[in-house]
């Protein structure tokens, strides 16, 4: 006999003393102990798939569902992650300027700056403009910019979207006229 044949399980301490000896039975239940093993190890570590930045990569398309996140897959791990831990603070603020600002920061990594118009000179009210200025404007998704804003600003809103190279700031005197 191998050794596989004096594999008894660890089950058999559940039922009453007189199968405990049963050779047969303790193997048998083995079946039942190697289809329900990984099934218990998840349950005593259920509490690690809630927590968005510990869990599993391919739980977080369905812990997105939950806070009804549709993530991007093309989004690094650690975006969709933050998105989701930050997903009950965004909900607070949807429709808000903070709440569209957090948003996109979370997305592009920049604080975006947004301005709202307030005269038909700049747009008319219930218009705003939202900047993003980053170090390489081609590496932002321009269409997942505004289907983000689309969803976060309020319904009766227009905007203007400018994504925009980041600036260096000169240092003072650099770059004027000497006289």
């Amino acid at each position: 006999m191998g050794e596989q044949d004096e594999r008894t399980s660890s089950y058999l301490q559940y039922l009453p003393a007189i199968y405990h000896e049963d050779p047969f039975l303790g193997r048998f239940l083995c079946i039942f102990e190697d289809v329900l093993s990984p099934v218990e190890r998840t349950l005593a570590n259920v509490e690690m798939y809630f927590d968005p930045m510990i869990a599993p990569e391919g739980f977080l398309p369905w812990l997105a569902s939950w806070v009804n996140l549709v993530l991007d897959e093309n989004w690094p791990i650690q975006k969709q992650r933050e998105l989701i831990r930050s997903a009950v603070e965004l909900y607070r603020w949807r429709g808000t300027k903070r709440g569209l600002r957090e948003y996109l920061r979370i997305y592009t990594g920049v604080e975006p700056e947004i301005i709202e118009h307030f005269t038909p000179a700049d747009g008319g009210p219930y218009t705003f403009t939202v900047i993003i200025r980053v170090d390489d404007p081609a590496a932002v998704n321009e269409a997942l910019v505004r289907r983000v804003i689309e969803a976060e600003k309020p319904a009766h809103t227009t905007y203007n979207l400018r994504i925009e190279r980041k600036q260096e700031v000169k240092s003072k005197g650099e770059g004027a006229d000497s006289h």
